[in-house]
């Protein structure tokens, strides 16, 4: 009878941690009762040669890296190193695998919780995951703080979410974490053409939808910020240390807001489509039916407020400032341009 795969996995969990040396994927194979009853010890077929041997060694080979992605989606830190011979081997170490003594209370956990549920749609899912299996075998997570239905754990019938679409928030996330520049293609919204940027990026933030990158345009030798679906082509990691300092987070959050249209200074009449522009109503200082299906909103008027307005095309007219009409109606003309 085949072995289960999940007695399989814990099999190969237990040979790793309980290893004193790292093991190569030959010793592992040979120790694993699965693999043996799989594939044989690999010993007869490594004397014999052939095709078969070379083939349950291929079929190996991809049982045992799959097995590997599925320990270390689950949590278990498996490095992979070098042996005395030169060989690519595997070790589970305990001091990676093992949390201090860690306690936590109803609300904190259900924050973690909550905090993991909202990476669904990036790379950090996986990591999130692990994270939380990590505390609940700890015994750092208080019974029924997020309690389970149908054999699953939920947090309650609001479910937050942070999307990460972009292509570029992978890279820009890792290069904001390693301290290393980028180089990108950048379209900003009233240009028809892309073009060249280098930035030494800072953070990432998310904001109404819609993530951002805050970081040091080596160009134009100041701040800026860019939103992540205008960045066209690949984000590609350059060498090298940072030329500008990093500021703390506070300042970076506060120049997300400010760039994005946050940090309004003054106010901006306009016309909305009765129904249409929920945002736009929920930020009014004030709110005026004028009929025929239009309704008049003063809004916060702040960079990037235009950039914001263009987003809603036909259903909004800029009443007044003058210059941010003038704005919209340049972004509009760009757009039409392709």
């Amino acid at each position: 009878m085949a072995i289960a795969k999940a007695e399989r996995l814990m099999n190969l969990a237990l040979c790793l941690l309980g290893a004193r040396r790292p093991l190569t994927k030959r010793e592992l194979r040979a120790s694993i009762e699965a693999y043996v009853e799989a594939f044989g010890s690999g010993e007869a077929g490594a004397a014999s040669g052939g095709e078969g041997a070379t083939g349950s060694q291929e079929s190996f080979s991809r049982m045992f890296e799959r097995d590997k992605d599925d320990l270390r989606e689950l949590g278990l830190v498996i490095d992979t190193v070098e042996n005395l011979d030169g060989e690519t081997a595997y070790v589970a170490r305990r001091d990676s695998n093992r949390l201090p003594p860690l306690a936590l209370d109803a609300a904190e956990a259900t924050a973690l919780g909550l905090a993991a549920r909202v990476w669904q749609q990036a790379r950090l899912a996986a990591a999130a995951s692990g994270a939380l299996q990590k505390l609940h075998a700890a015994g750092g997570m208080p019974p029924g703080a997020i309690p389970e239905q149908g054999g699953e754990r939920q947090l309650g019938t609001l479910e937050p979410h942070i999307p990460a679409r972009e292509a570029a928030f992978e890279p820009l996330m890792l290069a904001c974490r390693d301290r290393r520049p980028v180089v990108f293609d950048y379209r900003k919204s009233n240009a028809a053409r892309s073009e060249r940027r280098q930035v030494e990026p800072w953070t990432l933030e998310c904001w109404r939808g819609h993530w951002y990158l805050a970081g040091w345009d080596r160009g134009r030798q100041d701040e800026r910020v860019f939103r992540l679906s205008r960045i066209t082509g690949p984000v590609r990691s350059r060498t090298g240390a940072f030329s500008a300092p990093v500021p703390d987070q506070v300042t970076v959050r506060e120049t997300v807001e400010r760039w994005a249209g946050e940090g309004a200074t003054t106010t901006a009449r306009i016309k909305l489509r009765e129904g249409a522009g929920y945002p736009l109503r929920a930020r009014a200082l004030a709110t005026r039916e004028l009929g025929e299906g239009w309704d008049e909103l003063e809004i916060p008027y702040g960079h990037g407020l235009d950039a914001w307005l263009v987003e809603f095309g036909p259903d909004v007219v800029v009443l007044d400032p003058a210059e941010l009409r003038a704005d919209v109606i340049d972004r509009l003309r760009a757009v039409a341009k392709g």
